[in-house]
């Protein structure tokens, strides 16, 4: 008996000393060393770089993490609930910890040997997603509590639970609740069903296993385990239950709701901030207002590559991309992954599946089926030589295509019809002469396909787009819409030349002697030429200076009368401002604001702005101010009685 009582004494005694040091421990070395839990209050997420256009509509994206956060009022209550019931359903009674899950969880740990359960709360999660690793150790789990008792005591349960739903990883890029809705179903939270937040809500315990687009299976079993725990819970009733069961998976990825494609003016923007912002800037949530008008910006992508692809079309066809054998297909070439999902611009990628007399058959990505008409579809088509050289017109679709060709299309007026990448390249600037905003910009026939942006780097000859410079430079020299140019022919020899230069008109002909406007509107070059010859080339480069011109791009001879400078398209568009406003000179600029993840704005661009009309204007109201005040003055003298000192106009006039 006495042995018994001395080996419980030394257990007790054991025990108690474990338990000392463990407190020991714990107090004086962990405790010191967890991190301040100050900030949480005022947490800032990690949020993608937005770029809007003039009307707020959104235009890009850029930043690794895809995250909206949302205040814990806007969370809906099924979204909640889904959470509660799959990963905390004791979250509003714990203070942090959950000593029965714990138990469990060490429980298991003794009796089978694996950790296949943690034990932790929401409070625990958020403890650990912010500043601790996902390393499974003890020490960090012993850490976790400590910090979760912490949180639980500085914070209240809403912020906890508002700071774990804008957290935590959903898979696909995609951090916090709302993002995630818009991943996987392009919905808001209160758009979600009862199903799809269970969805979601089954995420974060493995997010690539339970992910519905990778593993449709698993999700729905790990999707209607969270249903039955928010029946079982009360969240839901029956009949709720029974429609979520029910309900098929339809999630997949969705991107962002891009309202125009923007990628050059985007691409512009983005490199400006990132100069001023640095690195920081992909994660900080700024957002960046722009100029760009969508509508405008649309409009002008349709018709660049509208006249881009009927360029190409005018040259002849240059042949499928490729030849795949349909014998070896049994479904969907995509679908097998003989054929890859591309598309340039608004070019789409088909495969040739059966060529009839007046039509061919194509499948498209997704097992869609279309049908090209010879007619206007395919009836251009003639085998292309050169630039100036075609084959033989073509009289059936068999002439052009056979079955397993890979081919472009380009969908126009409800029609599918034939096309190339172009060859040829172009671009398209829209600015308001009044401020120089930027409303469109388009530097190509598709950004992927090729990133150089030829509205701001591309330097070309002008040819006439540059006479009416001249021409304005004579007017301000004295000439007038009525002088009359001889235009008649004229040689240079000149050292500056290669060779002796003989200029002549478009149409080789020479029309004698012209007034000055109508050589304008039919762009004579002689006379032109004469002009500038008459006014001086110095002269001439100092004024086109005037319309933003830089002297370096104009060659300093006579060809520069022809538009021999170099200048690119957006240094055109400025310059042409100056005849649309009045006579003044515009910066262009395509960054209107830009503001903080909260709001606050950083810096905006107030330009100085042409005001048409302002003189008459203020002319009209200085004049009915003089009115009224002189109407008022009146009032005030008639509604006035003189008093007895007061001299009568009768005593002033004697």
């Amino acid at each position: 008996m006495k042995i018994i009582v001395k080996i419980l004494s030394a257990m007790v005694a054991s025990g108690i000393f474990v338990l000392l040091a463990a407190v020991f421990y714990v107090y004086f070395v962990l405790m010191p060393e967890l991190p301040a839990i100050d900030d949480l209050q005022d947490t800032e997420f990690q949020e993608p770089l937005r770029i809007y256009d003039k009307n707020d509509y959104l235009l890009a994206e850029y930043g690794e993490h895809r995250r909206i956060p949302v205040k814990y009022e806007e969370i809906p209550k099924k979204i909640e609930q889904a959470f509660l019931a799959a990963e905390d359903d004791q979250f509003w009674n714990h203070y942090g910890v959950d000593p029965l899950a714990l138990m469990a969880a060490v429980y298991e740990l003794v009796t089978t040997g694996h950790k296949t359960r943690g034990g932790s709360t929401i409070t625990m999660q958020v403890a650990r997603n912010f500043f601790l690793s996902s390393e499974k150790t003890y020490n960090r789990k012993l850490n976790e509590i400590l910090l979760a008792l912490k949180i639980e005591k500085d914070l209240t349960k809403q912020k906890i639970l508002e700071l774990y739903l804008n957290k935590i990883y959903l898979g696909n890029r995609a951090y916090g609740v709302v993002a995630a809705a818009q991943v996987y179903y392009g919905k808001t939270l209160q758009e979600l069903s009862i199903a799809q937040a269970a969805m979601i809500a089954g995420l974060p315990k493995a997010p690539s296993r339970y992910n519905p687009i990778i593993n449709p299976q698993r999700a729905l079993i790990r999707r209607d385990h969270i249903i039955r725990r928010m029946g079982q819970l009360g969240y839901i009733s029956d009949e709720e239950y029974q429609i979520a069961r029910a309900e098929p998976v339809s999630a997949e990825l969705h991107s962002s709701k891009i309202s125009a494609d923007a990628r050059y003016v985007t691409e512009m923007v983005r490199s400006d901030v990132f100069k001023t912002y640095g690195e920081e800037v992909y994660g900080s949530g700024l957002n960046v207002y722009t100029t760009i008008d969508d509508r405008l910006q649309s409009s002008a992508n349709k018709a660049l590559r509208t006249a881009l692809l009927d360029y190409d079309r005018r040259h002849g066809y240059r042949g499928v991309t490729a030849k795949i054998d349909m014998s070896l297909v049994n479904l969907d070439p995509f679908e097998e992954e003989l054929v890859e999902r591309n598309t340039i611009g608004n070019l789409m990628q088909g495969v040739v599946k059966a060529v009839e007399d007046d039509k061919v058959q194509v499948i498209l990505p997704d097992f869609k089926q279309v049908e090209v008409p010879f007619i206007n579809g395919l009836d251009w088509a003639r085998r292309y030589i050169d630039e100036n050289h075609q084959g033989p017109a073509i009289e059936k679709p068999a002439d052009v295509l056979a079955v397993g060709d890979v081919i472009w299309l380009e969908q126009r007026n409800d029609e599918w019809w034939l096309a190339s990448v172009p060859i040829v390249e172009g671009a398209i600037v829209s600015i308001d002469p009044a401020s120089g905003a930027v409303l469109a910009l388009v530097g190509g026939f598709d950004y992927f396909h090729n990133k150089f942006n030829r509205a701001i780097q591309a330097k070309r000859q002008p040819g006439s787009n540059f006479k009416p410079f001249i021409y304005s430079a004579a007017l301000e020299k004295g000439f007038t819409a009525a002088s009359m140019i001889n235009d008649a022919p004229v040689v240079f020899d000149d050292d500056s030349l290669e060779a002796t230069w003989r200029p002549e008109n478009y149409s080789g002909r020479f029309y004698g002697p012209t007034r000055l406007r109508e050589a304008l509107v039919k762009s004579r070059n002689l006379v032109s030429i004469r002009i500038l010859q008459s006014i001086g080339l110095r002269y001439a480069t100092g004024y086109a200076q005037r319309f933003g011109f830089e002297k370096k791009d104009m060659p300093y001879d006579l060809s520069l009368a022809l538009g021999s400078g170099a200048f690119s398209p957006l240094e055109i568009v400025r310059s042409y401002a100056v005849f649309a406003n009045g006579g003044y000179l515009v910066t262009p600029y395509y960054i209107k604001r830009i503001e903080s993840s909260s709001g606050e704005v950083l810096s905006e661009n107030k330009p100085l702005t042409v005001c048409q009309g302002c003189e008459s204007t203020v002319k009209d109201e200085q004049s009915s101010e003089l009115t009224e005040n002189t109407e008022s003055a009146s009032t005030e003298v008639a509604n006035t009685e003189p008093d007895k000192e007061q001299v009568s106009p009768e005593e002033v006039v004697e």
